[in-house]
């Protein structure tokens, strides 16, 4: 649909959704090639899949806790859906859930790091919701330094500028801006600890189980689907304010990192993530493809 990610095209792309649009008629013009037609788009699909009798399914990755979202599950009942977590669903707990699939990553693209070095590391989107102001006051706190590396979107400049550049102005601090997935495992595998303290119901939080591919402890805050994916005591630490995860740093030597990477390898693997899809897709699939959909004309690509 385009040559390379919308979001990275700048001030290139004026509208996006009209690739959006396009995207999903040239997919349905292809669907009846397919025993099922899995959608990572939110709804937009929803009434050109009703309307052809495409058999989808939907992974949704966002928050849910919009009421504006609700008439619109309500209304698209027969859509079946996917939670990245089971905390995501428990806005609209009545939707119509096929299932909850963890994320995973490949084993192999993330290494072990039993000797790290010594500074905390943020991970993610500088924005309201991922706190870190609160990581900026626990590195001041325990005098460890912290490294962020993390990227703006355009919709978070205003709170870059007016909340946290300020912040950055300290002998602890160091931002390093957004990095690739090349990059991650040397950036996490040297850190003491990631520092997840958010402030939302997270719907799954990939930096977290990047972490422990990398045998790295997370402190986070317990908020959305945090408690699923990180166990206290083995994982990391679940605090609740500035001064529980200071302590929580205090204490990182009593996390196995060893044992982080295997709780990896043993939930959070890519493997794991097919397999898990996999049954679903065995249960939706409503047999064999040439006879599951409406006649549609063949328009060229």
């Amino acid at each position: 649909m385009c040559d390379k990610a919308l979001r990275l095209q700048g001030k290139e792309v004026v509208d996006s959704m009209a690739y959006h649009v396009r995207m999903i008629e040239v997919v349905a013009r292809e669907a009846r090639r397919f025993d099922l037609v899995h959608f990572h788009i939110d709804y937009l699909h929803f009434p050109v899949s009703r309307a052809r009798q495409i058999p989808a399914l939907t992974t949704l990755h966002g928050r849910l806790d919009i009421p504006d979202l609700v008439p619109l599950f309500r209304e698209f009942d027969d859509m079946h859906l996917v939670s990245v977590s089971n905390n995501q669903r428990t806005p609209v707990p009545w939707a119509n859930w096929a299932g909850t699939v963890y994320h995973g990553y490949p084993e192999d693209l993330f290494k072990l790091d039993r000797t790290p070095g010594r500074y905390l590391a943020f991970l993610g989107r500088l924005c309201p919701e991922k706190r870190p102001d609160r990581a900026i006051e626990i590195a001041k706190r325990t005098g460890i330094p912290l490294k962020i590396a993390a990227k703006i979107d355009p919709a978070d400049q205003e709170y870059f500028e007016t909340q946290i550049c300020g912040l950055l102005d300290h002998p602890l601090i160091e931002f390093i801006g957004e990095i690739g997935e090349n990059q991650k495992s040397e950036f996490l595998g040297n850190a003491l600890a990631l520092l997840f303290p958010i402030d939302w119901a997270e719907p799954f939080g990939l930096a977290m189980i990047e972490a422990m591919a990398c045998g790295t402890p997370v402190i986070a805050w317990p908020q959305g689907s945090v408690p699923e994916i990180i166990e206290d005591g083995v994982t990391g630490f679940l605090v609740t304010d500035i001064d529980a995860a200071a302590r929580a740093v205090e204490r990182l030597d009593l996390i196995d990192r060893a044992g982080c990477r295997r709780v990896f390898e043993q939930r959070f693997t890519a493997r794991r993530m097919a397999r898990d899809y996999v049954k679903i897709y065995e249960r939706l699939a409503p047999g064999p493809a040439n006879e599951k959909f409406a006649p549609a004309p063949s328009l060229p690509l």
